[in-house]
């Protein structure tokens, strides 16, 4: 088990690689997405985040590095973890990292960001990453204990405009901020360059998932190229 502090310190710099696939397609199965993060591993990521208590509980067993741990729930307003029994449930079954919503927008089961994350740090031992969408969110969410803030929801809710690529103007505001929480730079990071300026940017870390780990997406990039 990693202390906080070691958690912290082993992403410092660092490449986290999302592995999911999505309800429906071929690679959809906890087995696989274990063995896409074992692959990921090899490549040098330092971390993974993986979506689903079977997909969390098959990876554990199959990397030695951290777990970022998710249940998404639902397609529309919170469906990140959106309440502290899922939270829970991550935690349970093996992630040192709860990733949640961490935005301003209220929360199913009624309960705060700061209860929803006091209640994990409380009733388990791992830490909690808040998935944000804007500065005022990161600011709150800080405020509410995360461990880790991240820009994984900037242009996927009515905060802030969808960019093209990363929003690299949101992470920099968060970073000049100067808040005492590791941030982690996610969202549409495609590039090896643009990880690289995220890094710059002042990320603590930076995660990538559909570039390295969703072949249709990636193949769809290839066939949209030869298309025009």
């Amino acid at each position: 088990m990693f202390t906080a502090s070691e958690l912290v310190e082993s992403l410092k710099g660092q490449l986290i690689v999302s592995c999911q696939a999505y309800p429906g397609e071929p690679m959809r199965q906890p087995q696989t997405t274990a063995q896409v993060a074992a692959s990921a591993v090899l490549g040098g990521a330092a971390a993974v985040r993986v979506q689903g208590i079977a997909d969390i509980q098959f990876t554990r067993n199959s990397v030695e590095v951290p777990v970022i741990g998710l249940w998404k729930d639902g397609h529309e307003g919170i469906f990140i973890t959106p309440t502290l029994n899922h939270a829970l449930s991550v935690a349970h079954a093996g992630a040192h990292i709860v990733a949640l919503d961490g935005t301003t927008r209220e929360r199913p089961d009624g309960l705060s960001l700061a209860e929803t994350i006091r209640g994990v740090h409380e009733r388990s031992h791992a830490l909690v990453m808040a998935d944000c969408d804007s500065f005022e969110a990161a600011k709150a969410a800080v405020e509410a204990g995360a461990d880790f803030i991240g820009t994984t929801l900037a242009g996927y809710t009515d905060a802030r405009a969808k960019t093209d690529g990363p929003d690299f103007e949101l992470l920099r505001s968060i970073a000049e901020a100067g808040f005492d929480v590791p941030l982690i730079a996610e969202g549409r990071i495609h590039t090896p360059a643009q990880a690289r300026e995220a890094l710059d940017a002042g990320a603590h870390a930076v995660v990538v998932g559909t570039a390295i780990t969703h072949p249709i997406s990636i193949t769809g990039w290839f066939k949209n190229a030869l298309s025009h």
